[in-house]
């Protein structure tokens, strides 16, 4: 199984969704809450290049956030992503 990590808010609706598609394949995954540390935010935005909330990597891919994650489902990326493959 992949590891997964997620920057997220507990203020965001994109990442309740975000980790409710995640729990609902059963993927255990790494949440980073940005709210109230600045320098977990500014980690989040360098790395991802993005400004928002979520921020989700498999592995050491990052997939973009929640829109992204669920269009990788839509496509039947997740599964073999999410398996390593």
């Amino acid at each position: 199984m992949s590891t997964v990590t997620i920057y997220s808010s507990d203020f965001c609706p994109f990442c309740h969704r975000a980790k409710a598609l995640l729990a609902s394949k059963g993927v255990t995954f790494k949440e980073l809450n940005v709210d109230g540390d600045p320098k977990l935010r500014q980690e989040a935005m360098r790395k991802s290049g993005q400004r928002t909330v979520p921020q989700i990597w498999i592995n050491s891919q990052h997939v973009g956030g929640c829109d992204d994650l669920y269009a990788l489902e839509r496509a039947g990326r997740l599964e073999p992503l999410l398996a390593g493959a």
